[in-house]
C-alpha cells in the first residue's frame, strides 16, 4: 500500500533564519506524520537546504531543481552531486513556473530524471496544462506527452521509484483549484499511462496532486484512490497551516 506524502514546495521564499525556525518547529509534526503513516517533506530554496536537513528530524528535505551535468561551465546552476552532499535525495523537476520562465522542456526533464535515477535519487517530476488548454478539453492530450517524454526510456525498476505531480497551472498560487473529481480523473489518467509504458510500475509510483491545496481542502483531495498526496505551495510556508494538513490527512 502506498504512504500518504504532503510535500511543500517553497519557492522564492524564507530566509536561511526563517527557514531553520520553521524546521525546529516541526520536530512534532513529522514525529506525529510518522506514527500515521504518513510521509512529510518541504522544498527549500538552496541556500537553506542544509539549515533545514541539519535541523529537521523525519522530514524530506527536497531541492527545488538540478542540472543534468555533474560539473561544467552552467552558471548559476546546482549538479547532483552538491545535492548529495548535503544529504538531500528528492529533487522537483519540471515545475510549471520553470517550465514557464526558464524554458524547462520535457525533454530536459528527462535528462534531469535520468541523471537523478542514476544517483539514486527521487525525481518528483511536475505536470499540468495550462488554463487555455484546459477550457479547450486538452488536458489529458498535454499531460499525456509530458508524462511520456519526461520519463522516455527509463529502467522498469527505476520508474517505479519517480514520483509525478499533477498540478493544473491555472490553479497554483490563483486561489483556484481543480475538484476532487477533476483531479482524481487526471491523476488516474497519468497512472494509466505509466502503466502503459511501464507494467508494474503504476502500483508502487506516487501521484501527488497541487494547486491551492490548503487545510481546508486537502482531506478531499487525498481520500481520492489514485491521489497520494500533495505538493503544496504557500499553505506550506507557516508551520501551522502545514500542522493543520497533516493532522487532517490523518483523519
Amino acid at each position: 500500500m502506498r504512504k500518504k506524502l504532503l510535500l511543500g514546495n517553497w519557492k522564492m521564499n524564507k530566509t536561511i533564519a526563517e527557514a531553520k525556525e520553521f524546521a525546529l518547529a516541526s520536530h512534532q509534526i513529522a514525529e506525529y506524520a510518522k506514527k500515521n503513516n504518513i510521509l512529510v517533506g518541504v522544498a527549500p530554496t538552496y541556500l537553506s537546504l542544509a539549515t533545514v536537513k541539519e535541523n529537521s528530524v523525519d522530514m524530506i528535505v527536497a531541492a527545488q531543481n538540478c542540472h543534468f551535468e555533474n560539473h561544467g561551465a552552467f552558471t548559476g546552476e546546482v549538479s547532483i552531486p552538491m545535492l548529495k552532499e548535503l544529504g538531500i535525495d528528492h529533487v522537483i523537476i519540471g515545475h510549471s513556473e520553470r517550465r514557464t520562465y526558464d524554458n524547462e522542456t520535457s525533454e530536459k526533464c528527462n535528462k534531469k530524471i535520468h541523471a537523478l535515477l542514476e544517483n539514486e535519487m527521487v525525481p518528483v517530476y511536475c505536470v499540468g496544462e495550462t488554463l487555455e488548454q484546459f477550457e479547450k478539453g486538452l488536458t489529458k492530450e498535454i499531460v499525456g506527452e509530458q508524462v511520456r517524454v519526461g520519463l522516455a526510456d527509463l529502467c522498469p525498476k527505476c520508474a517505479r521509484r519517480i514520483i509525478i505531480a499533477y498540478e493544473p497551472v491555472w490553479s497554483i498560487g490563483t486561489g483556484k483549484n481543480a475538484s476532487t473529481e477533476i483531479a482524481e480523473d487526471i491523476c488516474k489518467f497519468i497512472r494509466e499511462t505509466v502503466k502503459e509504458m511501464y507494467p508494474g510500475a503504476e502500483e508502487e509510483i506516487m501521484i501527488l496532486y497541487g494547486g491551492s491545496v490548503k487545510p481546508e481542502n486537502i482531506k478531499g483531495y487525498l481520500h481520492q484512490e489514485d491521489v497520494d498526496g500533495a505538493l503544496v505551495g504557500g499553505a506550506s510556508l507557516k508551520i501551522d497551516s502545514f500542522t493543520a494538513m497533516v493532522k487532517n490527512l490523518a483523519e
